[in-house]
C-alpha cells in the first residue's frame, strides 16, 4: 500500500522515510501512519491540481478524487463462467526455459514462487513436470486397478473410487531437480527459474492405505509399483511402510477436479517425498515382493557421488528455504528503509521448527517469526522486519526442521554430495542486494 501512496508526492514520502529511520519502531508507525496522512492532506489542500498537470488524467484516481471505476457500472455475474485472474496480474504465470529440456513433452514448468502469497499454490500456477507429455485422460473410461500379491485384486472406476471415505491434506511437492543447475556455480538470475519446482495444494482423495485394506496385502508383499497412464507408462516403487503411512490416491486440488496437468483423473501424492513418486494419471497399482529395479523404469532417481557411486533410495526432500521477497524479480523499489525480508520453508520429514534469516552473508543470523499455519510437510512461510540502510548486502535463509536437520551451506552439501548430480540441492541461497535495490543470485559456501 505505502508502496502505492508515494507515487503522487514521492519527495512527500522520502522524507517521511528518511525521518522514520531515526525512530523506534513503535514511534516509526506511528510516524508513518501520521506522515501518510499528512501527504494526502497537502494533496487535498492545494497540491492535487498542480499534480494532475503534471502526470495527467491517472492522477485522477487517487484519493480524494472518485475513480473512472467507480462512476460505472461493471461486468455482471457469470460473464466468466469459471473465472480469471484480473487482467493486471497477466505476468503471474509459470514458464519454462526452452533449453533445458530438447522438448516441451519431457520438460518442466516454474512456477512464480516470487507473486505468490500465503502457501497455496493457484492450480494454474502449480510447476508441472512431464515425462512423455500431458495426456487427455476420459474419467469415464479410465480404471485403477490393483493387483500383485493380495488377496482380492479389484478395478476400479473414478465412481468406485469416489464410494470410499476421503481425506483432505495439505502437502508440497517438490521436483528433486529443483535448483540442482546450481551445483557448480549461479546459473540463472531468477527465484522462478531456480527453485520453482515446488507447490503447494489441498490434495482430497482416499487414503492408499485404506485401498490395500480392502485388497487385502498377502505377507510376502513388500512394496508397490505405481504406473501412470501417460505416454511413458511412469512407473515409481514405495515400499509398502510409506504406502501404509500417509500416501493418498487424489482425484481433487484445491476444492475442484485436478487438472490434466496434475494428473486428472487420479494422481499419487507421496508427502514430503520425491515430486516423481507422486505418479499422475495413476492407472496400476502391483504389490510386489522387492522394487522393480530389473526394469527400464529402475523404480528411483539416483544421486551421481564424486567418487563415481550412486546414492539410491533417497526419496525425502530435506530441509529448505528461500527468500521470496527481496529476490531478483522483486527488486527494493522504494530506496533505504524498512522492508520485510519473506520467504518459504519446507521439509519432507515433517514440521518447519525455526527459519534463520541473515543479512550479512551468514555472519550473524536472526531467528524470523513464522507464519500460521505450521503443518506436516506443507510449505511455511516466514517473515522478518529489516532496515536496509542502502548500503550493498548479502541475504540468506536457514530453516531448521522438527528432527533438528539444519538446512546446510553449499560446501558443506558439496563436501558430502560432490557436484555430479543434479537432484537433491538443499543448499542454503543468497541473494546480493545491490546500492540500487536491484538483486542478483550468488553462490556463497
Amino acid at each position: 500500500m505505502f508502496g502505492k501512496l508515494r507515487r503522487p508526492s514521492q519527495d512527500v514520502a522520502k522524507i517521511a522515510l528518511e525521518e522514520s529511520d531515526r525512530l523506534s519502531s513503535t514511534e516509526r508507525r506511528q510516524f508513518l501512519r501520521n506522515g501518510l496522512f499528512t501527504a494526502g492532506s497537502v494533496m487535498v489542500g492545494g497540491t492535487f491540481a498542480g499534480l494532475s498537470a503534471k502526470v495527467g488524467a491517472a492522477a485522477t484516481q487517487y484519493p480524494p478524487e472518485v475513480p473512472l471505476w467507480t462512476r460505472s457500472l461493471g461486468a455482471g455475474v457469470v460473464t466468466n463462467p469459471y473465472g480469471m485472474p484480473s487482467p493486471y496480474e497477466k505476468g503471474v504465470i509459470r514458464r519454462n526455459v526452452p533449453w533445458l529440456t530438447a522438448e516441451k513433452t519431457s520438460s518442466v514448468s516454474f512456477s512464480p514462487l516470487q507473486h505468490l502469497k500465503g502457501i497455496i499454490t493457484p492450480n494454474g500456477l502449480f510447476f508441472e513436470r512431464h515425462h512423455a507429455g500431458r495426456p487427455e485422460v476420459d474419467p469415464q473410461q479410465h480404471r485403477l486397478m490393483i493387483h500383485g500379491l493380495v488377496e482380492r485384486p479389484i478395478i476400479l472406476s473414478m465412481d468406485d473410487l469416489q464410494r470410499f471415505p476421503s481425506v483432505s491434506q495439505i502437502h508440497f511437492i517438490e521436483c528433486p531437480a529443483n535448483g540442482g543447475m546450481e551445483w557448480r556455480g549461479a546459473q540463472l538470475n531468477s527465484l522462478q527459474f531456480l527453485h520453482g519446482m515446488v507447490s503447494c495444494a489441498e490434495w482430497t482423495g482416499v487414503r492408499l492405505s485404506t485401498l490395500m485394506q480392502e485388497v487385502g496385502i498377502k505377507p510376502e508383499g513388500k512394496w508397490v509399483l505405481a504406473e501412470g497412464a501417460d505416454g511413458a507408462a511412469m512407473t515409481r516403487s514405495i515400499p509398502l511402510e510409506k504406502v501404509m503411512d500417509d500416501v493418498i490416491v487424489a482425484y481433487a486440488q484445491n476444492g475442484e477436479a485436478l487438472r490434466p496437468e496434475q494428473g486428472y483423473p487420479v494422481r499419487l501424492v507421496v508427502p514430503g517425498w520425491e515430486g516423481n513418486t507422486n505418479v499422475k494419471w495413476l492407472r496400476r497399482l502391483e504389490v510386489g515382493d522387492k522394487p522393480w529395479m530389473q526394469r527400464e523404469e529402475t523404480s528411483k532417481y539416483t544421486d551421481l557421488l564424486a567418487d563415481g557411486t550412486a546414492r539410491g533410495f533417497t526419496w525425502v526432500m530435506d530441509a529448505k528455504s528461500v527468500i521470496t521477497s527481496p529476490c531478483p524479480e522483486m527488486p527494493l523499489r522504494g530506496g533505504k528503509g524498512i522492508y520485510q525480508i519473506e520467504g518459504l520453508a519446507w521439509t519432507g520429514q515433517g514440521k518447519v521448527k525455526a527459519v534463520d534469516v541473515s543479512t550479512d552473508g551468514g555472519r550473524s543470523w536472526q531467528q524470523a517469526p513464522l507464519r500460521e499455519p505450521v503443518m506436516s510437510k506443507s510449505l511455511t512461510r516466514f517473515a522478518l522486519e529489516w532496515n536496509w540502510d542502502g548500503n550493498p548486502a548479502l541475504i540468506q535463509s536457514r530453516v531448521i526442521d522438527e528432527t533438528g536437520y539444519v538446512q546446510p551451506t553449499l560446501t558443506q552439501l558439496k563436501a558430502v554430495r560432490g557436484t555430479n548430480s543434479i537432484y537433491h540441492k538443499n543448499a542454503i541461497q543468497t541473494w546480493q542486494i545491490n546500492a540500487d535495490g536491484s538483486v542478483d543470485n550468488v553462490q556463497l559456501g
